[in-house]
């Protein structure tokens, strides 16, 4: 294993930071050849040291769910009611308070990030290395990645900090909404400018088509709320477009079995458009799979469940099959196994015992991986998949007033796939043709991406947040749970009400979430509007 040591600024002080080189699951042990980079790099290698190390701050910062506590937010995901997970359901009640804690660990993370960043940016200004391919890719991954921590620290919290600089500035001040996209903008114009066109299988190195795949939804945002622009719709979906047109090239596409990209064998695939990529056995797991998702009658921690009303709305077919587990498949004993073939009984979630609530597949992965009785595993995270920028294109289409045939055709790839079928050949039974497609885009990318924490921010940018969470609408319709008495014996009782029932606005002044008290403490300027 690799130890790369890098100096940066934090609060006015040289820091030592050590990150590790990691590339899929090769690695390789040489602290000799470690490099400390506080003065303009000299080689090639220096600069890979540099930017190897963004990437191990990312997957520190990545490999708890605390880097996605913002998902709990949306209709689709879920906490425990009580235990531990008081962070998890300030989001899911919208009630964040400024010392949620996961928002202070999840912004110093990002920041770290963004000052890693500028100590490479820094480090290579003004120099000519002896591979100008590699220097451009490097610089082009730094940006790529500098943009992305801005991009998504500012879909949590809206305004934030632009810190551009290795110099701190202990006063900084907030960037308005659109200085931010304008930032993130840049950053990513840049990456692709400087990227190669394809990377690596799955993309844990952005290529061109990453860089483009992000702007794509960078600009859908862009367009709604709040800074609601609507010309950004035609340039999310051109952008979407320059992707797709290319995927190939990207080496970017829909795999033909969903439930495959939740496997460990397929966690590598042409769907991923950027891939944090983790290695359990490098000791670099991904603490985000597994029991985390799974009750406390299999012992599960219980984070991560499935909301009751959009499971039992999520339209049937092969795509609920790969997003949800409706029962846990337990041996001769009662215990749960990974002996999927040759289990005993199925308990459906309907009769577990402590918290009654779908689990999702996409967090549990296949019983057969045997990966549920850990907390850890080498699961992958995509961070931007093939099939959302293929529904950002149908959808920019229709917002845009430019419908064309290839827009219902990114659209109807999506729903192929969702009903078994292969993504590319059209098929009667499945596609549409007519109608909202925007509208029809906004719906399949709900059903497409449940559990992946993302169903919040397009509630957000549609100021839709009132008609998914107020009211009745997280109730469930027709479950029928089961109440267990002391002896154990069992009684069928409707569930009437969502496990953690909103306590906070549901309007667009509680759209994001307040920024850490800890920071505004250490700087009061953060704790103001920007100019």
């Amino acid at each position: 294993m690799k130890a790369i040591y890098f100096y940066r600024l934090f609060n006015g002080l040289l820091v030592a930071v050590m990150a590790i080189a990691f590339q899929g699951c090769e690695l390789d042990e040489d602290p000799g050849s470690s490099q400390l980079a506080v003065i303009p790099y000299e080689t090639i290698a220096e600069l890979e040291l540099g930017v190897n190390g963004i990437y191990g701050q990312l997957r520190q910062a990545s490999w708890m769910t605390t880097f996605y506590v913002n998902g709990w937010s949306g209709d689709d995901m879920t906490t425990h009611r009580a235990s531990n997970k008081a962070d998890f359901r300030e989001y899911d009640q919208r009630f964040i308070t400024p010392e949620n804690s996961r928002s202070f660990n999840n912004w110093g993370a990002v920041y770290e990030m963004v000052r890693a960043a500028n100590t490479v940016l820094a480090n290579i200004e003004g120099i000519q290395l002896s591979d100008q391919a590699a220097q451009d890719r490097l610089i082009g991954e730094t940006h790529f990645l500098r943009g992305l921590m801005f991009y998504h620290l500012t879909r949590i919290h809206g305004e934030i900090a632009l810190p551009l600089s290795i110099v701190p500035d202990p006063e900084i001040s907030l960037a308005s909404q659109i200085q931010v996209y304008e930032q993130i903008e840049s950053d990513m114009l840049m990456a692709e400018a400087l990227l190669p066109v394809s990377s690596n299988l799955g993309a844990s190195r952005p290529n061109k088509g990453s860089a483009r795949a992000i702007l794509a939804r960078l600009y859908l945002d862009w367009a709604g709320f709040p800074v609601k622009d609507n010309s950004m719709y035609t340039e999310a979906a051109s952008s979407a477009k320059q992707v797709i047109d290319n995927a190939a090239g990207h080496g970017f596409g829909l795999v033909d079995d969903m439930g495959s990209l939740y496997t460990l064998e397929g966690r590598f695939n042409t769907e991923s458009l950027f891939t944090i990529a983790y290695c359990n056995d490098c000791g670099l797991a991904n603490r985000k799979h597994g029991k985390l998702g799974l009750p406390a009658d299999y012992g599960g921690w219980q984070e991560t469940f499935a909301e009751i009303r959009f499971f039992e709305d999520f339209p049937e077919g092969p795509r609920k099959e790969a997003t949800y587990h409706e029962a846990v498949p337990v041996d001769a004993n009662g215990n749960a196994t990974s002996d999927v073939a040759n289990a005993t009984n199925f308990v459906p979630w309907t009769e577990f015992k402590d918290q009654q609530n779908p689990i999702f597949r996409k967090i549990v992965g296949p019983f057969e991986d045997n990966t549920w009785p850990d907390f850890q595993s080498s699961r992958n995270d995509y961070y931007m998949r093939y099939a959302e920028l293929l529904l950002i294109y149908a959808e920019a289409s229709g917002r845009s007033g430019n419908v064309t045939g290839d827009g219902w055709e990114a659209l109807n790839q999506v729903r192929r796939r969702a009903a078994g079928l292969p993504p590319t050949v059209p098929d009667a039974s499945v596609d549409v043709t007519s109608g909202d497609i925007a509208e029809l885009a906004f719906a399949e990318k709900k059903w497409e991406l449940a559990g992946e924490y993302l169903r919040w921010y397009d509630l957000v940018r549609m100021e839709r947040v009132e008609d998914a969470l107020g009211g009745d609408a997280r109730d469930p319709r027709v479950s029928i749970g089961t109440v267990f008495d002391e002896n154990g014996n069992a009684t069928p009782v409707p569930l009437t009400e969502p496990s953690n029932p909103i306590l906070g606005s549901l309007g667009p002044d509680n759209y994001f979430a307040p920024i850490p008290a800890q920071e505004i403490e250490r700087n009061p300027n953060l704790g103001r509007p920007a100019n």
